[in-house]
């Protein structure tokens, strides 16, 4: 009996977990989706590219502080936010041992250093890498003191703030 008991508790919490909802699988169309920026744009002097393959979206590239510069990114835009359930941003990736950022632009962002921002260090082997939302910083008081999911304007993936090669690979990105 007592067995029986607790297997429908563990079906009965394993029906009340929220699954995860795919962001980004790096499919066929995804190319379409995401698109490379570098800090040239400002007069910085990085430079790398994006490329989608069968393991996922591949950012590779020198990222250099010379000049006021520091980051070369990949954006995804989205048009009506994150579902306001979310809480949190699951990545599968991989890279080189360095950090890199996730950037979430909110509807509240009026010039284009308004962020919020989490990082994460991807190591040789594919992980996934958990970003709670409320962990991530504002990058000014302008915006509200947490970001609510439902604002999220983009979703930017970054080598940023030192200079390094960066070489990261994201085989997906989900929202839970």
């Amino acid at each position: 009996m007592r067995v029986w008991i607790c297997t429908m508790m563990l079906c009965a919490s394993a029906a009340l977990a929220e699954p995860a909802t795919m962001i980004e699988r790096f499919d066929a169309g995804a190319g379409e989706r995401w698109r490379y920026i570098g800090d040239n744009v400002m007069g910085g002097v990085s430079s790398g590219q994006a490329q989608i393959g069968a393991e996922g979206l591949h950012l590779t590239g020198q990222v250099s502080t010379d000049n006021n510069g520091g980051f070369i990114q990949v954006r995804r835009e989205f048009e009506d936010g994150l579902d306001a359930d979310v809480s949190a941003l699951v990545l599968r990736v991989r890279g080189n041992g360095e950090r890199y950022t996730v950037f979430l632009r909110t509807r509240q962002a009026r010039l284009p250093w308004h962020n919020y921002k989490a990082s994460f260090v991807a190591g040789s082997a594919w992980s996934e890498v958990r970003l709670k939302l409320s962990a991530f910083e504002r990058s000014t008081s302008v915006l509200p003191a947490t970001v609510s999911p439902e604002d999220v304007k983009s979703i930017g993936l970054a080598a940023y703030g030192a200079d390094y090669e960066a070489d990261l690979w994201v085989g997906r990105v989900e929202a839970e």
